[in-house]
């Protein structure tokens, strides 16, 4: 078996219920069969133009000869670094596969300037870089574009030898990348972007990293007859069961890598999940942990574990995670069962898993601050060089950051989270991430931890579409590190701030309480906000 999977606990309760009813109903093979009637009236139109991941294996066979032929083209002229500029699902996939590899992949996915200029500055001379959007349109990924282009120029690299783009046919890029003479891969437009980790988005940049894309897809095909087969033992319906169907439904899913293979698994399937369920007031939201995260001691009520093994079938395993779901296979398999129980989740939720209404609303206030470009709104109050902005003048009455947060956490209900949003420059304070576990513990609620604007493509959607049960902390820093993007009146540092402003904005018009943490000397304040958290 390519993809085992062993529950316990509520998680078994709901597979035992819930399963014959789907075998009874042909689910799975209505989904490999591409019935997008399948979520309803309301989504079929969307279902329609969004089911291509189902054959994505064989429809991408072909691709691995031209990116094994461009890889060594590339090798052959020195060119062996590789550097992808694309967003959620565009970066996540290629990101997994590559880490699960040991292959080396620059992922560009930030607008953060200092993360811009050390892209830049890791050596153009032997870089290729993968611009991979279903449009084009991506701000963030039309302004690394336009970077890297000049770049290129400033070092006497013609762009058109070292650029190679990815994206839907007949999509604006698609004809313009053309009309400038790179290399253009085009991948299935049937197929969503949080699902395309099986087509050109997911493997040109990591084949061209040196993956083995042609096992990835052997992995992935290995396991089409158990997922798309109406039995009891379909390992994606009984995971699809586990994680939506609970009663009363556990709509946090923590998700823990321990002892697994694959590398980086959890960051892609809280895209697939959060953007494909969290919505219409409903969801499931993922929880990336650790084996030693704070929740896994409270235990909450409304959180799932799930734990990716070496092999969900050891019973010692079995012994030691009860009321746990664990997961185990090959990387392409878990691709393969992970989509197609998505998919089946939104069935059983109600759903239409294709659709994300929600992102835009970020962007749309995004762009009007860009163009408006107003003052910045003064803080409530600064301690210890961090600035404090509230979306409610009440959660700032005490004056300290400790008091901040700690009124911020008497906003949580019993089924609440807390998400974090860093807008930084990740490569200088990947500690940042660190303040996961103690605002964990410290609210005592599961807590989420995203890299803006990263999880705008990904969580984002959760953010506004799902239940109203969040309260939301962003992190941004103050820095003198700035970079122009070319044709635009507009910096990178401008744009940062811009989706920062404009996603708070939103979230506050949701009626979901927001506390804006401005750093401006990284090493200190960040020891100030981790003090905070832990009193």
């Amino acid at each position: 078996m390519t993809f085992a999977i062993h529950a316990s606990g509520a998680a078994r309760v709901a597979i035992d219920d819930t399963v014959p009813a789907l075998v009874h109903d042909l689910i799975a093979s209505r989904v490999t069969g591409a019935d997008s009637a399948l979520w309803g009236p309301a989504a079929e139109s969307e279902a329609s133009i969004r089911l291509g991941w189902v054959e994505a294996v064989s429809v991408s066979r072909p691709l691995v000869a031209e990116i094994e032929a461009l890889r060594a083209d590339l090798r052959a002229k020195g060119v062996t670094r590789v550097v992808l500029a694309g967003m959620g699902g565009s970066s996540l996939a290629p990101e997994v596969i590559a880490q699960t590899a040991g292959v080396p992949l620059t992922i560009l996915d930030s607008t953060a300037p200092g993360q811009v200029l050390a892209a830049l500055d890791e050596g153009l001379e032997s870089t290729v870089l993968v611009v991979s959007s279903k449009s084009g349109s991506t701000v963030e990924t039309d302004s690394q574009r336009r970077t890297f282009e000049a770049a290129f120029r400033d070092v006497g690299i013609d762009p058109v030898d070292r650029i190679v783009v990815v994206t839907d046919p007949g999509s604006p890029l698609d004809g313009s990348a053309r009309d400038a003479g790179y290399r253009v891969f085009t991948a299935d437009p049937n197929v969503g972007g949080r699902y395309s980790a099986l087509t050109a988005f997911g493997l040109v940049p990591a084949g061209l990293a040196g993956a083995d894309i042609d096992e990835l897809l052997n992995e992935a095909e290995a396991s089409l007859l158990e997922v798309a087969i109406d039995s009891a033992d379909n390992p994606a319906l009984r995971l699809a069961a586990a994680i939506a169907a609970t009663t009363p439904r556990r709509d946090k899913l923590g998700l823990i890598t321990d002892g697994t293979h694959i590398k980086g698994l959890p960051d892609w399937i809280e895209q697939l999940i959060a953007e494909s369920t969290g919505k219409d007031g409903t969801g499931i939201l993922p929880v990336v942990l650790l084996p030693v995260s704070p929740e896994l001691d409270a235990k909450p009520a409304d959180l799932q574990v799930v734990r990716l093994v070496d092999d969900a079938n050891e019973f010692h395993l079995r012994e030691r995670h009860e009321g746990e779901i664990l997961v185990s296979g090959s990387l392409g398999a878990q691709i393969i069962v992970w989509e197609y129980a998505t998919a089946i989740a939104g069935y059983l939720l109600g759903i239409n898993p294709f659709d994300q209404p929600d992102v835009e609303s970020a962007k749309v206030a995004a762009r009007g601050l860009l163009d408006a470009r107003p003052a910045p709104t003064e803080p409530s109050f600064v301690e210890n060089g961090v600035e404090v902005r509230v979306s409610d003048p009440a959660l700032a009455v005490s004056g300290t950051v400790e008091g901040v947060l700690d009124a911020l956490w008497a906003r949580l209900a019993d089924d609440g989270y807390v998400s974090i949003q860093a807008y930084v420059n990740r490569l200088d304070v990947p500690q940042l991430q660190g303040l996961r576990e103690l605002v964990a513990a410290d609210s005592g609620r599961p807590t989420t931890f995203g890299w803006g604007p990263r999880f705008l493509h990904s969580t984002g959607q959760y953010h506004k579409g799902g239940p109203a049960q969040g309260v939301y902390v962003q992190i941004l820093e103050r820095t003198d590190v700035d970079l122009e993007i070319p044709e635009r009146p507009y910096t990178f540092g401008q744009l940062l701030e811009a989706q920062a402003a404009g996603d708070a904005g939103v979230l506050a018009e949701h009626g979901r309480p927001v506390v804006s943490l401005t750093i401006t000397d990284t090493s200190a304040d960040v020891l100030t906000l981790f003090e905070a958290a832990q009193k």
